[in-house]
């Protein structure tokens, strides 16, 4: 936990030099105003997992997982001359993890047991006086095994007060390197090399596929293609004081690899096998969102979702959360989410699957499966600030997970607003 603390330390001091230099703001959006830098949103979590059903290893093997995540936006907004608001969000987020089952891509040891994704996004969106916006943004996301590039544009019609439309479409397009197990790496036999891996293709080129401690020599691997798009359509309507209520339907169609090439499937025969698994995919998410406020100080957030997909896949997503307000500044949050789901067609245990399958895997995920998360948030959020009049507000969050899989994982999560 010192990490996250001396992260977010960090950030605090190099931020707080550039809110010191203008705290007042012109209160009249009426007139046409550059964009300047309105609130700054900084994130840190810590995440831990533990399980027995490592896809690495067919299934079967340690999923143990810890992981270190960071984020820090920069909003800024502005208003031109026809009175149109225009917000610039700037996003990073860098993420290093450690899993156990990455040092089984190779049978000698040689895979590295740690990785890091780093994922920036800029998002613009312009909202008219009568509250209808429009916008785009743009993300990207690179690790060792892969890179994604994202697109966007999204758009909200306000029809009264009282009920609005959103729509976004986005499309993400993904190169995933193709690192084998050991013994599965097309071409001839993997030698290894003062701690490195190599393999030669059948087409008699030599590849590294990675040092110990270190990925750096798996530039040289070939990649596969992969496509998401999405369509979002969402309505949300306030029925009275006391209730509001939204509705949310996502299409989302993806097309090219969509396994991972390390993932083991071993068979009933004993023999060993990549994953695979269909090109194409289709998900229908429907969910639905009925907030009730019991006076000033407690909110009922209840949640549905119904998913299904052409895998095989149905689920259902419930979740409750009541933010009770203890005083003016202070608030906790307790949470708790019930989450079920059938298996995919093409899923089957370790040694389960038999020759004569098409498609195959013994990934958990796609295993039939309950889970429950559970927690506890807080929020601070005092009119003078926290230590400082720059840090608005501040929260904590904790969340439990079990899943009927044998996995389980405690996450703690730290955000602080800085205005």
């Amino acid at each position: 936990m010192k990490k996250l603390s001396l992260t977010v330390i960090g950030l605090y001091l190099l931020f707080l030099n550039a809110f010191s230099q203008n705290t007042k703001q012109d209160t009249n959006v009426y007139n046409a105003k550059p964009l300047q830098l309105e609130e700054i949103n900084l994130v840190s979590s810590y995440y831990k997992q533990e399980g027995k059903h490592s896809a690495v290893t067919g299934g079967i093997g340690n999923e143990h997982v810890v992981d270190l995540s960071n984020g820090v936006e920069l909003k800024f907004v502005g208003w031109d001359p026809d009175h149109n608001k225009h917000t610039l969000s700037l996003e990073m987020g860098y993420d290093h993890h450690t899993a156990a089952s990455s040092a089984y891509v190779s049978k000698t040891g040689a895979s590295s047991t740690q990785g890091t994704r780093i994922y920036p996004a800029i998002t613009w969106t312009m909202e008219k006086e009568n509250g209808n916006a429009f916008g785009i943004g743009t993300y990207y996301s690179t690790e060792y095994n892969y890179k994604s590039l994202g697109l966007d544009v999204h758009a909200t019609k306000k029809f009264n007060p009282n009920s609005e439309l959103s729509a976004k479409v986005s499309g993400f397009f993904d190169q995933v390197k193709m690192i084998y197990p050991s013994e599965l790496v097309p071409g001839t036999t993997t030698t290894v090399t003062s701690g490195t891996t190599y393999y030669t293709t059948a087409s008699g080129r030599t590849v590294a596929l990675g040092s110990s401690g270190s990925n750096s020599k798996a530039y040289s691997i070939p990649s596969s293609a992969r496509k998401t798009f999405t369509a979002s359509l969402s309505y949300s309507q306030v029925i009275n004081k006391e209730l509001q209520a939204s509705v949310n339907v996502d299409l989302v169609a993806q097309t090219g690899y969509l396994g991972l090439p390390f993932h083991r499937v071993i068979f009933n025969d004993a023999t060993a096998h990549v994953e695979n698994l269909p090109s194409s995919r289709t998900k229908i998410p429907v969910g639905f969102r009925l907030n009730y406020f019991m006076g000033d100080n407690v909110i009922f957030r209840t949640y549905y979702r119904y998913y299904q997909d052409d895998w095989g896949i149905t689920s259902h997503t419930a979740e409750l959360e009541v933010p009770v307000k203890l005083n003016a500044f202070f608030s906790i949050s307790p949470f708790y989410r019930y989450y079920t789901q059938t298996a995919s067609k093409y899923f089957a245990a370790f040694a389960q699957h038999k020759a004569s399958d098409q498609f195959y895997t013994s990934n958990y995920s796609l295993s039939a499966l309950n889970s429950q998360f559970m927690g506890v948030g807080t929020h601070l959020a005092p009119p003078k600030g926290i230590f400082t009049e720059h840090i608005s507000s501040m929260e904590v969050r904790y969340g439990h997970y079990t899943q009927s899989t044998e996995l389980y994982s405690d996450v703690v999560t730290f955000a602080f607003t800085f205005k």
